[in-house]
């Protein structure tokens, strides 16, 4: 049978939680619907932004660290390094506010060899990147802490921009000591992302960029979204078990006269799903078509969930990810048999667990942005092109 999953938020000990609810607000109900509506749903996720903005732009102590660096008046230059390498998808979502704030942010890479034709992040090696004010790293793998050894002057900050575990890294002891900010995008991934890094400080959870415009949820009948993981590991980074199972039940769906639609993963190989409809937009764009979504857990199903879409996890032998994912799916299926019944029951996670694991919605961009800020020039809380922009 599926295997349903409760709606209890999980502690944290070792990170202050950004409160899931605004000041004043109601206290959750004792017995939530089972399927709360979306615009409830996204009344309590956006109620979290100003609370989690306080967090962001500093209020209590500054974190570790701090300095100047070129003038404050200034455009703010960032360099980023992603534990994939390539993976410039995690940086595609922060251009248009970067763009409208004159933030210069440039992906390192190792070569150009993984940059596809067209690709709108700017991209550089450590030998041939600009100068800077910041190194932002969304991880302690082996490409950002090389970008950490070759920039050993540049401030650093860590950013959660896809899902981590929560099992210590590694290489996160040489990353920790050049701190001075840490954000992830909802206060379940900081647990997570604390865990990974090794910390006992505060995290701020500014939200996910890719919500800051959610599409309206318009369903059309029977159509299902098939989120996809990566199948092949590559140089860019691994992959996730369950392929094979999430292929088998969407043809069980399919025999069950539902539409499939796949969300592709950015790095999965597009031939092993060509034999059904490939969006062509993000998944999460994609979702606002569907009833149901199934897949393999992962960074975009809280912000599918945040569309209005109930979700089934594909969880293969050998699948790890957070229990956070696990916890905004209606339920989890592991033989393609359960796929049709789990769909058909599928319902939206109680609204505290889906604010727990998406965050504040709208302005993410521009909270993480000013977190960036506020790490270079911490004396200086606004910023120069937006006078007016402060707490949102």
């Amino acid at each position: 049978m599926p295997t349903t999953y409760g709606t209890g938020v999980p502690a944290g000990p070792n990170v202050p939680e950004v409160p899931v609810a605004a000041a004043g607000s109601a206290a959750p109900d004792a017995s939530p619907p089972s399927s709360p509506s979306r615009r409830g749903v996204l009344r309590g996720l956006t109620a979290t932004a100003g609370a989690a903005g306080l967090a962001a732009l500093g209020a209590g102590p500054a974190l570790a660290g701090g300095g100047h660096r070129g003038r404050p008046g200034r455009p703010l230059r960032v360099l980023v390094a992603t534990n994939e390498p390539w993976g410039t998808y995690h940086v595609r979502p922060l251009l248009a506010e970067a763009g409208r704030r004159g933030v210069r942010i440039t992906q390192l890479v190792p070569d150009t060899s993984g940059v596809q034709p067209g690709d709108p992040v700017p991209v550089a090696t450590p030998r041939t990147a600009p100068r800077a004010d910041l190194l932002v790293v969304t991880g302690a793998g082996d490409w950002p802490l090389e970008c950490l050894a070759r920039f050993p002057r540049l401030p650093v900050a860590a950013g959660s921009l896809a899902y981590l575990g929560p099992q210590e890294a590694p290489g996160a002891r040489l990353l920790r000591p050049r701190l001075r900010a840490v954000t992830s995008s909802s206060p379940a991934e900081a647990r997570a992302f604390a865990g990974y890094l090794g910390l006992r400080r505060r995290i701020r959870a500014v939200g996910s960029p890719q919500t800051d415009a959610l599409p309206a949820h318009r369903p059309e009948p029977g159509l299902v979204l098939v989120l996809t993981s990566v199948t092949r590991p590559d140089g860019t980074g691994g992959a996730a078990p369950g392929t094979e199972l999430l292929l088998a039940a969407a043809g069980k769906l399919r025999a069950a006269g539902k539409r499939i639609l796949v969300g592709l993963h950015p790095r999965e190989d597009p031939k092993l799903w060509d034999a059904y409809e490939i969006s062509d937009v993000p998944s999460i764009r994609a979702a606002a078509r569907a009833e149901a979504a199934v897949g393999i857990p992962g960074t975009v199903f809280p912000l599918v969930a945040a569309v209005g879409v109930p979700l089934v996890g594909v969880t293969g032998a050998g699948l790890t990810v957070p229990d956070y994912l696990l916890a905004v799916c209606s339920s989890t299926i592991d033989d393609p048999a359960e796929a049709v019944p789990a769909v058909a029951s599928a319902r939206l996670p109680a609204p505290d667990v889906l604010a727990d694991a998406v965050g504040p919605v709208g302005g993410s961009a521009g909270r993480l942005l000013d977190v960036w800020r506020r790490t270079v020039h911490p004396h200086h809380p606004h910023h120069p092109h937006h006078p007016h922009h402060g707490h949102r």
